[in-house]
């Protein structure tokens, strides 16, 4: 072994800090996971999806199963207009297993769960506050009066990074793209049942997507456009009866199913997720010993429906090149490769979001969607579609310098 990392901190216990913590073992580091909360932070957050690129990440790393027992399998996706008219059927190639959906409570436990049994220690309460490189170690203090020492500081603690302004003062923060986010699990939609196809309803005034399973029971969550931007505190600060009744009223003149799931909406169950923001392109991805993954660094909207598939991808990834190389040729190999391919996620996703955000661009799309779509289909090759959910990772394949040589 050329690599001399044999511990990391990992800053971040979401979803990205307990994969990368996994992905560091199997490669031989030791990781402790710091997390910010003081406890287990099972209840925030609505639902997302894992596409199939994300469970083939997953899958390396042997945690692929944990999530698809606790997911629902999503074989593609209906989008209609206000009026309920189908505007396009989007479905991935088949050969690809199908993503799966989870609340993200859920995925969370699922994850931490499986990190520990696997002797991976979690510790609440740590609120970074400041790092320093000191050539050989990075040491960190807390809010507490806490510190901790490691070879590697990993930052896995979001679209706020604390890790980022530690890198690069000057970093880019996030920007507001102009939408809320809520979601809710109903018992009982009164609704058939999807067929695991996700059904995105667009609006007059606002944008739905739901679930429903074969018992009845489903889920939705909502994109809601707000001109002025607000934190995830100053939102739940809202009553929730009266975020459902501003969602209701955003969705009293459509003829889709959206009024009604809202209506059979428990107050109790809305999951108030807050603003949905991207990151602008991060210049700087490492410095020193300390190094960014997930949405500390490539925050992708919920649009996407990717930011946590391209979050575990970068997490084994990390892993992969930390086994093989010292660690700062192993930062920049990192980047190397996973740069472009975020990067064109994220602007994809942006797109989605301005078209969602403006009255304008949802009469554009009504209109020219139906026809886009047939010209698309006919003149764009299925295979040229799916390079977001082929993306595979050779654990076995050792990470090479840009001059070619292996390191092992």
């Amino acid at each position: 072994m050329t690599s001399q990392t044999r511990s990391a901190l990992v800053v971040g216990g979401g979803i990205a800090g307990p994969v990368v913590a996994m992905a560091l073992q199997k490669a031989g580091v030791e990781a402790t996971v710091y997390e910010a909360y003081p406890s287990p932070a099972d209840s925030v957050g609505g639902g997302l999806s894992i596409a199939a690129n994300g469970l083939n990440a997953l899958d390396v790393i042997g945690v692929g199963d944990v999530v698809r027992r606790v997911g629902t399998p999503m074989r593609g996706t209906v989008m209609q207009n206000w009026a309920g008219k189908v505007l396009a059927e989007f479905s991935p190639p088949a050969h690809l297993p199908p993503a799966q959906f989870a609340w993200r409570g859920d995925l969370y436990r699922a994850l931490s769960d499986e990190a520990t049994r696997r002797g991976i220690r979690t510790v609440y309460g740590k609120r970074l506050v400041a790092a320093t490189d000191t050539g050989d170690q990075v040491d960190v203090s807390f809010a507490d009066d806490t510190r901790a020492s490691a070879d590697v500081l990993v930052g896995a603690d979001g679209i706020r990074s604390t890790v980022r302004s530690l890198i690069d003062p000057g970093a880019p923060r996030p920007e507001y793209a102009g939408l809320l986010g809520f979601a809710a699990p109903v018992a009982d939609t009164g609704l058939p049942p999807t067929g695991g196809r996700l059904h995105l309803s667009y609006g007059k005034h606002a944008s739905c997507g739901y679930l429903v399973y074969p018992d009845g029971a489903g889920g939705w969550f909502v994109n809601l456009p707000h001109r002025e931007p607000m934190t995830v505190a100053q939102a739940r600060a809202v009553p929730a009866q009266e975020w459902l009744r501003v969602l209701r009223e955003a969705f009293r003149d459509d003829r889709s199913p959206a009024p009604e799931l809202l209506r059979r909406s428990d107050p109790a169950d809305l999951l108030i997720t807050g603003p949905l923001e991207t990151m602008p392109t991060v210049p700087t991805w490492s410095r020193g010993r300390m190094v960014l993954v997930g949405d500390a660094v490539h925050a992708a909207s919920p649009s996407s429906g990717q930011g946590a598939s391209i979050a575990v991808e970068s997490a084994v990834q990390l892993g992969r090149c930390l086994r093989d190389l010292p660690y700062g040729e192993a930062f920049a190999a990192y980047e190397r490769l996973r740069r472009e391919r975020v990067e064109r996620i994220i602007n994809a996703a942006i797109r989605t979001n301005r078209n969602k955000a403006s009255p304008v661009a949802r009469m554009a799309r009504d209109l020219l969607m139906p026809i886009a779509m047939k010209v698309a289909m006919r003149m764009v090759k299925p295979e040229k579609m799916a390079w977001q959910f082929e993306y595979r990772i050779d654990w076995d394949e050792p990470v090479v310098t840009p001059a070619g040589s292996a390191h092992a």
